[in-house]
């Protein structure tokens, strides 16, 4: 029989709290309690004070949490926002739906936007500036809200998959005017369908974010502005309520897995860049290797699941070709597109498994 180590173990984590997260169902089936209720605003509370910040605001997915930030932090048509040129094209697909046009600036070393890069792209349409933590890791935010500071712009934080990452003993998301979170299954902090919130300081943003995302509503069948439906429902937030308590041990454990793979295999591939002050979520263990369409076809093969995070870097991608872009603008994001290659990364990933990782890859690589 082969040997077989997945990408995500989703369904080991549930097994390993199943009798909480069969309770939470349970008790929102109960209570009818679908939409809104005591299980979102539970949640949101819990979540918020793990960040650090004073309100939490549930929304349908990640992508709507950016674009309801955007349209609330008052980005509007014609207004130009900063992206990282290497990420998901949902921080750039809600710079647009908010009427916005994102601005790609190149990544560096750490795959996370490059903030030498930021104030070359900065015109007088310029608005705000999206840093992505990408696969886990916090951006550079002294340097970047130094730039925004000197700019007037607002930041806007990506957390999407940086769940409990911290930066210089800050968790991420309480740095920008607003933050973004998604709760994907995949994610480390992950529900068992769409889910995403909103995070912020400013009280008045949290209250527009709030009625935006139930139709701008003020009161029953009375709105006081046009919105759209997307709201956190509760059996999304009571799951995320009982994981929610486990994410600090998942974290460690992620971290683990991590060690054990830089040890492993530093020596013949390149492994993640964590600079000082920045404490990796490890969302996803990104390395960096030659012919790597032919290395992942190899641990096919010896039973190991691997992922590319992401195979065209966004200015490249045919939804942005109206923009012209050629490679040589966006070199080091280019160039990682052909590299980068996502191994298994999860809490209850195995030690061996870990083991049989490293054995595979520098049978390949080596």
């Amino acid at each position: 029989m082969t040997y077989r180590v997945p990408f995500l173990g989703l369904r080991e984590q549930y097994l390993s709290i199943k009798d909480e997260i069969d309770t939470a169902i349970k008790a929102v089936i109960q209570d009818s309690a679908f939409i809104k209720g005591k299980y979102v605003e539970e949640f949101e509370k819990n979540f918020a004070n793990y960040i650090g910040v004073k309100h939490c605001v549930g929304v349908g997915n990640g992508t709507d949490a950016l674009w309801i930030a955007l349209k609330c932090l008052g980005i509007q048509e014609g207004d130009e926002v900063i992206v990282p040129a290497n990420t998901f094209i949902a921080t750039s697909e809600a710079v647009t739906l908010a009427g916005g046009r994102p601005v790609f600036v190149d990544c560096d070393e750490t795959y996370n936007i490059n903030p030498t890069k930021i104030e070359e792209a900065i015109t007088s349409r310029t608005k705000a500036v999206i840093p992505v933590h990408l696969h886990g890791l916090p951006a550079d935010m002294d340097e970047i809200e130094k730039i925004a500071k000197k700019h007037n712009l607002i930041v806007l934080e990506d957390a999407a998959q940086a769940h409990g990452a911290e930066y210089k003993g800050k968790k991420v998301g309480t740095f920008g005017h607003a933050a973004s979170f998604s709760f994907y299954p995949g994610k480390n902090l992950g529900a068992y369908g769409d889910a995403g919130a909103v995070l912020t300081n400013d009280d008045a943003l949290a209250e527009r974010i709030r009625m935006f995302g139930n139709h701008g509503r003020e009161d029953k069948y009375l709105h006081a502005f046009e919105g759209t439906n997307s709201r956190l429902d509760g059996l999304q937030a009571a799951i995320l309520s009982a994981k929610l308590r486990h994410l600090d041990d998942w974290l460690e454990k992620r971290r683990v897995v991590a060690k054990i793979y830089d040890e492993g295999v530093k020596d013949v591939v390149k492994i993640p860049s964590v600079p000082s002050g920045r404490t990796h979520a490890y969302h996803l263990y990104v390395i960096q290797v030659s012919e790597r369409d032919k290395v992942r076809e190899s641990l096919k093969e010896k039973g190991i699941e691997a992922g590319i995070h992401y195979p065209v870097s966004l200015p490249q991608q045919a939804a942005y070709r109206r923009m012209g872009h050629k490679p040589e603008d966006f070199p080091v994001a280019h160039a990682l597109s052909g590299t980068i290659l996502s191994i298994p990364m999860y809490e209850n990933l195995k030690k061996e498994d870990a083991e049989y990782v490293i054995k595979t890859l520098r049978e390949i690589c080596g």
